[in-house]
C-alpha cells in the first residue's frame, strides 16, 4: 500500500514539474499572474510557470482578420443598403488586450459593426459607391482610437460589398444614363461654340478683302459643280465686281520706252461682254 502511495506521489511531482515548462512560439506572448496579480509578460521560447502560484494567459500576436456581417445601413439621402466590411487587426500590448477587456476579439467586432453604421449614416449613397478609401480611412480612424486602450492596433478597414435593391439599382441606372445625356449636350454645345468663333473670324478675314470673298465664292461653286445639280446662281455683285477685276487686268500699262506691250487687248476675249451676258441671263 505505502508503494503505491509513494508512486502516485511521484508521478504527481514529475507531472507538476513538467507542466511548469512552457514553450512560446514567436508570434506568442505569455501574461503571467502571480496569485491574480499581473506580475510580467513572457516569451518567446521556454518559459517556466510555477503551478498552482503563476497562471498564463496565451496571447497571439499575429494579424487577425475579422469579417464584419453585414449590416444595414439608412444613408443620409435615406436609402437603405447593405454593408460587410473586413477588418486587419493586431495585438501591440498583450498586458491591456487581456487586463482591460474581457474578449478582446469579441469586442473589436461589435465596436466594428457600430462604427460602420456611424460612420455610413453620415454619407451618402453616392459617396459609399465613390469615395470609399476615405470611408476606410475615417473608420480606420476611429477604430483605432477607441481600441488603443485595449492594446490593439487596427491596421486596415475594407468596404467589401454595398447591396442595393433592385428598385434602387434601376434608379441609378437612369441617373447614369441622364449624366451621360447632359455631358453629351454639354460637348455638342461647345463645339458648336467654337465653330461658330471661327466662322466669325474667318468671315471677318474675307469682308476685308473683297478678292478673297469671291475666290472663296468660285471654290464653293467647284464644288457643288461636282454635285448633279442643274441650278447654280450668281450674284449680280459678284458679276459684277469679277467683271471689273477681269477688266483692270486686260487694260494695258505702256512701259518706259513708249512701246507696245506684247499682248494687246485683242489678243483676249471680249470677257465683259460674256460676263455682262451671263449677268443678265443669270440675274
Amino acid at each position: 500500500m505505502i508503494e503505491y502511495f509513494t508512486i502516485a506521489i511521484v508521478l504527481i511531482v514529475i507531472s507538476l514539474l513538467v507542466s511548469m515548462f512552457r514553450i512560446l512560439r514567436e508570434y506568442e506572448r505569455g501574461v503571467i499572474f502571480l496569485l491574480g496579480r499581473f506580475q510580467k509578460v513572457k516569451g518567446p521560447g521556454l518559459i517556466i510557470v510555477i503551478p498552482f502560484i503563476q497562471q498564463m494567459v496565451r496571447t497571439d500576436l499575429r494579424t487577425i482578420v475579422l469579417d464584419v456581417p453585414s449590416q444595414d445601413v439608412i444613408s443620409r439621402d435615406n436609402v437603405s443598403v447593405k454593408v460587410n466590411a473586413v477588418l486587419y487587426f493586431r495585438v501591440m500590448d498583450p498586458q491591456n488586450a487581456v487586463i482591460n477587456v474581457e474578449n478582446f476579439y469579441a469586442a473589436t467586432s461589435q465596436l466594428a459593426q457600430t462604427t460602420l453604421r456611424s460612420v455610413l449614416g453620415k454619407h451618402e449613397l453616392d459617396d459609399m459607391l465613390a469615395s470609399r478609401d476615405q470611408l476606410n480611412e475615417d473608420i480606420q480612424e476611429i477604430l483605432d482610437a477607441q481600441t488603443d486602450a485595449w492594446g490593439i492596433k487596427v491596421a486596415n478597414v475594407e468596404i467589401k460589398h454595398v447591396d442595393l435593391d433592385e428598385s434602387m439599382i434601376r434608379v441609378i441606372a437612369r441617373q447614369a444614363e441622364a449624366e451621360r445625356t447632359r455631358r453629351a449636350k454639354i460637348i455638342h454645345a461647345e463645339g458648336e461654340q467654337q465653330a461658330s468663333e471661327r466662322l466669325l473670324e474667318a468671315a471677318r478675314t474675307l469682308s476685308k478683302r473683297s478678292e478673297a470673298l469671291q475666290l472663296r465664292y468660285l471654290q464653293t461653286l467647284t464644288d457643288i459643280a461636282n454635285d448633279k445639280t442643274n441650278t447654280i446662281v450668281f450674284p449680280v455683285d459678284l458679276l459684277r465686281d469679277l467683271k471689273k477685276t477681269v477688266a483692270g487686268m486686260e487694260t494695258p500699262e505702256p512701259d518706259d520706252g513708249g512701246e507696245e506691250p506684247a499682248h494687246s487687248s485683242s489678243e483676249f476675249p471680249d470677257t465683259s461682254a460674256v460676263l455682262g451676258g451671263e449677268e443678265s441671263g443669270k440675274a
